[in-house]
């Protein structure tokens, strides 16, 4: 599978619903490569932490293993190693950082280690962030789409030039990778949905919960 369209299954908002046997094979084959070559390739030791305490967050454990025990960390370190493009995996880092820095502003501790309860008030606002985000870009979507029906009858000299990419949210990234790489793992795919399709959405707005 080519690189970007990797990315854009992973950016997809059919991700979760529409998921074409070959990419579910390959996000398979990630997870036996993570396993076969264990330890840290991009993400530093700090950096792995905050992912898989945000990644548990999101998906905990209860009568099943949560994204810990799915090693969903390991997913996506090997997806920033190998998959991402290099502006990709330097924003996701530095969304990462971001993290850090709002959690020592308001509660003087990094991420990893503020309290459960702050844990939790900061993911709800990145929730929030995110949601905004992704209305933006269902806009801005509509718009281009507009824009280029109109541009069509345009002459070439005339045409507005392509717009720059707009950086992804680091939380709804975040959260894309985690819904992914559980539910494409052995634990979310097989003992969790009992080898059945992968779920068909996730309500960004639920409320979240510290794992039991």
């Amino acid at each position: 599978m080519e690189r970007r369209e990797v990315l854009r299954l992973l950016s997809s908002t059919l991700v979760l619903s529409a998921f074409p046997s070959d990419a579910l094979s390959f996000f398979h084959e990630v997870h036996a490569q993570a396993a076969q070559s264990p330890g840290l390739k991009t993400l530093s030791p700090h950096q792995n932490a905050t992912v898989t305490t945000i990644a548990e967050m999101i998906i905990p454990e209860t009568e099943t293993p949560g994204a810990k025990g799915a090693k969903v960390n390991e997913f996506i370190d090997l997806l920033l190693t190998e998959w991402f493009e290099p502006a990709e995996t330097k924003e996701f880092l530095a969304g990462l950082d971001e993290v850090d820095a709002n959690s020592r502003s308001l509660y003087s501790a990094s991420f990893v280690d503020a309290k459960p309860e702050q844990q939790l008030e900061l993911m709800k606002q990145m929730d929030a962030a995110a949601m905004e985000f992704v209305q933006k870009q269902k806009a801005a979507k509509r718009t281009a789409t507009l824009q280029s029906a109109q541009a069509a009858a345009l002459p070439d000299m005339q045409k507005p030039e392509q717009a720059e990419r707009v950086p992804m949210n680091f939380f709804y990234q975040m959260k894309r990778l985690t819904l992914v790489g559980y539910y494409t793992s052995e634990i979310g795919f097989e003992k969790e949905l009992g080898k059945t399709i992968i779920p068909s959405g996730h309500d960004g707005c639920a409320p979240l919960e510290v794992a039991k």
